[in-house]
């Protein structure tokens, strides 16, 4: 029964960030300006004037590039744990950062021999 009192302050929080973001929301809406004119309409790029159409189709290379770099980016994140503790893991430790390093491994060789590397083909 007396813990259930404990999360009173958190649902308060809730309720008073909940009550703000909504107050927020009507007084900028009622409150700024509504004039809506050709200029302020327009698609604004960093001070970059626009040329043709912004919906051409990327090439699916820049993409598969994307995603190689968020996987391998992120496995390297791994590695840092790893090097924060690797006193504590001892060899047990060592032997699973060295399968994951051969996965790793594995993994470039397979994306670099299927020529995902490679940006013009």
């Amino acid at each position: 029964m007396e813990t259930s009192y404990s999360y009173i302050p958190i649902l308060i929080l809730f309720l008073v960030a909940a009550g703000f973001v909504g107050f927020t929301i009507v007084a900028t809406h009622l409150l700024g300006p509504s004039r809506k004119t050709d200029e302020k309409l327009e698609n604004f790029e960093s001070g970059i004037e626009k040329v043709g159409n912004a919906r051409q189709p990327f090439a699916i290379k820049y993409f598969l590039v994307a995603i190689l770099f968020v996987l391998f980016d992120v496995e390297v994140i791994f590695f840092y744990p790893y090097a924060a503790n690797f006193k504590a893991l001892g060899w047990e430790g060592f032997a699973a950062v060295v399968t994951f390093i051969g996965l790793f491994l594995v993994m470039y060789m397979y994306a670099r021999k299927k020529g995902a590397f490679r940006w013009e083909k």
